[in-house]
């Protein structure tokens, strides 16, 4: 079998400019998907050339894993110290924020200077740096490629700030518990799924996955003192929310015999959030024996939670609400 041979394209040769053709390239969702393949997360695009205090970043997304910001800045060319010094004002106005830059190539001390800032900073800010190339082979269609330069180090991150605890030895047994459970999750999430991404595990009694798009997320939750394992996704708290909540309820015979079991409905219009949730009692999760079971369980709902609520939340029309038919006594 003859092979091709692999032939690098220069950036420039595609991109002319960063803001006129760069950024509306990679703001494309199928681009973005790419890069959130890459480094983990899946990208709702919100802005594109947003202001962020006396800046403006050149892509704003949300992490629709928990909601959070994702603000990713870009360059054609090497990196440089302006564009270090806009990373680091976005990282103090923002709260939770995940920074992605992405240039032709990285200098050896702005990479480093991305290693320093992700050892001290908290779980609530994470760096990453990539380098993005063209290749193509022959006359074949130019494809990108993101590599990673820099990225958060999930056995220090948080030893300098307030995120959770790294190592195990100043936690209780049902901490470590629920730690040494979400690290075999989230290996056995890699080696089995192609569409679900795990978070970095933690000493909690959930985990938060994605189903592309910020207006809801589903977690998967331990429950030892009930021995019990659950699935619920949750509305996010927003103005759509009772919409969203509603729409999906009108649907509920549908969404039930995809998932094949019932779920239960918690509106809760007294909260800030509404929850679906699917649970499996009988589970005990300080069972390790009984752990592979649980999770293979938990992978195959949290994917059918993605393939049945994922583009219908996306696609819901907010105004085909009208709360009066919901209930024909409101004045």
């Amino acid at each position: 079998m003859k092979l091709g041979r692999l032939e690098k394209v220069g950036l420039r040769e595609v991109w002319k400019t960063e803001a006129q053709h760069f950024t509306p390239w990679l703001a494309q969702e199928e681009n973005l998907a790419l890069l959130g393949d890459t480094i983990g997360l899946d990208l709702e695009c919100e802005a594109v050339e947003k202001d962020v205090g006396p800046f403006r970043a050149d892509i704003l997304c949300k992490d629709t894993a928990n909601d959070s910001w994702v603000l990713i800045e870009n360059q054609v060319e090497r990196t440089d110290h302006t564009h270090l010094g806009q990373l680091l004002t976005y990282a103090a106005g923002l709260k939770t924020v995940t920074i992605v830059w992405i240039a032709q190539r990285f200098t050896d001390e702005h990479r480093a200077a991305l290693d320093w800032l992700n050892e001290v900073t908290g779980d609530e800010i994470n760096f990453f740096g990539l380098e993005v190339e063209l290749w193509r082979i022959g006359e074949s269609a130019i494809a990108p490629k993101f590599n990673i330069v820099s990225k958060a180090n999930e056995w220090t991150k948080g030893k300098a700030g307030t995120g959770h605890v790294s190592g195990d030895k100043d936690l209780s047994d049902t901490k470590k518990l629920q730690l040494e459970y979400w690290q075999q999750f989230r290996d056995y999430v890699t080696e089995n799924s192609s569409v679900m991404k795990p978070q970095k595990p933690a000493p909690c009694h959930w985990m938060n996955f994605s189903i592309g798009t910020s207006r809801a997320y589903p977690h998967v939750l331990l429950n030892t003192r009930d021995k019990m394992i659950s699935i619920r996704l949750q509305i996010n708290k927003s103005p759509e929310r009772m919409a969203i909540f509603n729409l999906l309820l009108q649907d509920k015979e549908e969404i039930e015999t995809a998932i094949g079991s019932s779920l239960d409905w918690e509106e809760l219009p007294e909260k800030q959030t509404s929850y679906i949730s699917l649970r499996k009692p009988d589970s005990d999760p300080s069972s390790k024996s009984n752990w592979p079971e649980q999770q293979a369980w938990m992978l195959e709902k949290l994917e059918l939670f993605r393939a049945t609520f994922g583009l219908r939340i996306k696609d819901i029309d907010v105004d085909e609400w009208h709360p009066e038919e919901d209930n024909p006594e409101a004045e």
